[in-house]
């Protein structure tokens, strides 16, 4: 499923999805970043980025089924982090804007489109607090493993309240955490329509017994 390398100090991870193999570099691991971090800011920005998490990997796959309806279209990958499912995307012909808080996460990002032989997508640096798209402007917004924190809740669903149009569609995959119930509530709450697209197990990147539960929920208008 996966194997790692180092190229001078980053780590260079390999991972299967979207029925081909992607070349994945980034920084260190994620225990290293946080031995290295003493506090953290009021947003608590840990580097979550650095990871590629089992949500995505799932996701990577998904999004191979939905080829024909994403191709063509602008979709928006949120949350980014290094690339991998911006670049699923991008290599199934949707135009793609992959979105990330961190800067460096979309220059490892821009790294791993020329990595893998992929057209780049439109990186931005976004906070979803403030979306700086146009409102009602795009076709597609999916996003794995966003959901870990409940004040993430509000600011996600007015985000997609901004940024899909009238008969977009968000994909979200998640690891089956308590903390999506309260998304998933806000969201009915706005009159969203939430569904269970996919509900599935997919052995994580970081080697453990038991493969990790996935979901994929499907948001429309």
């Amino acid at each position: 499923m996966h194997a790692s390398s180092v190229s001078s100090c980053n780590t260079v991870i390999r991972v299967t999805t979207c029925g081909r193999a992607w070349e994945m570099e980034r920084p260190a691991d994620l225990e290293t970043l946080w031995e290295q971090m003493d506090v953290f800011n009021e947003d608590e920005r840990l580097p979550y980025w650095t990871e590629i998490w089992p949500s995505s990997l799932a996701l990577g796959d998904w999004l191979a089924r939905q080829a024909a309806r994403i191709h063509g279209r602008l979709a928006l990958d949120l949350g980014c982090g290094i690339g991998l499912t911006a670049l699923v995307g991008s290599s199934l012909g949707a135009h793609v804007i992959g979105m990330d808080y961190e800067p460096e996460a979309l220059a490892f990002a821009r790294k791993n489109a020329f990595r893998n032989g992929v057209p780049q997508p439109c990186w931005t640096a976004m906070d979803w607090r403030k979306p700086a798209v146009r409102a009602h402007s795009i076709s597609f917004i999916w996003a794995g493993d966003i959901m870990y924190e409940t004040r993430f809740a509000q600011p996600i669903c007015n985000f997609l309240d901004h940024s899909l149009t009238s008969s977009g569609i968000a994909w979200i995959a998640e690891p089956c955490r308590s903390v999506y119930d309260l998304f998933r509530s806000t969201l009915v709450n706005r009159r969203w329509n939430c569904r269970c697209v996919l509900n599935t197990s997919v052995p994580a990147v970081i080697p453990q017994p038991r493969p990790v539960p996935v979901r994929i929920w499907e948001i429309t208008r």
